[in-house]
């Protein structure tokens, strides 16, 4: 699958790299290839190739935005028509003073990314946990896989981004429509509360166990 980055740091670097190695064609969206983000990554993989934003988003068929989420107002715009149709994964998170929801809870930050790029396929993913668990996802001896939950409006886009969460070692849980993103946006910052500021271990994630 030809996959392609748009922020590739704490969270987008890992996450790119580990498809790489799973076998997936993973691009990073760099205007700027000689970067410190970009050598940064390559350090990590050198298979990651850096192509002009444009260009990456075309070519992909899947989209990771891993950008700080205040970023996004500027730097998706002029990629709208290039996203046009493509799978979309939401990885950030409206975060506001003092660890509140950024948007004031009126709407999530997917709905946000969706209304600036209204022809994608938003999934929101990739968001509930820090970054060390996206470098190791691995949680041995528990006889259960960490859960990813992920939610989206398309079928076929959740389907897809699925496909990938259980492909980097986690149990996809879909938990409905691009609504309930403003819910994970709040879980996520439950899991920064608990684990930055109380001082919890950082790899602590949730597992959805069923009868």
């Amino acid at each position: 699958m030809n996959i392609t980055f748009i922020g590739f740091g704490n969270v987008g670097a890992p996450l790119a790299d580990h498809l790489q190695r799973l076998g997936h064609r993973v691009t990073l969206a760099a205007r700027d290839p000689g970067s410190d983000a970009v050598r940064k990554a390559q350090a990590r993989n050198p298979a990651l190739k850096a192509v002009p934003p444009e260009s990456a988003v075309r070519e992909a068929e899947v989209v990771f935005l891993a950008t700080p989420f205040a970023a996004n107002a500027q730097i998706v715009p002029p990629l709208a028509e290039a996203l046009a149709g493509k799978v979309l994964v939401d990885c950030t998170n409206p975060v506001g003073p003092g660890l509140s929801h950024g948007l004031n809870s009126t709407q999530s930050g997917s709905q946000a990314l969706q209304a600036l790029a209204p022809q994608a396929q938003v999934v929101k993913a990739f968001t509930i946990y820090g970054c060390e668990n996206f470098e190791d996802s691995a949680y041995p001896g528990y006889g259960v896989k960490p859960a990813m939950f992920f939610c989206g409006g398309d079928a076929a886009a959740k389907a897809t981004v699925a496909g990938l969460i259980e492909q980097l070692g986690w149990a996809p849980l879909d938990v409905g429509g691009l609504e309930q993103a403003l819910h994970l946006e709040h879980m996520t910052l439950l899991w920064v509360r608990l684990v930055r500021v109380q001082g919890h271990s950082p790899n602590l994630v949730w597992a959805a166990l069923t009868r």
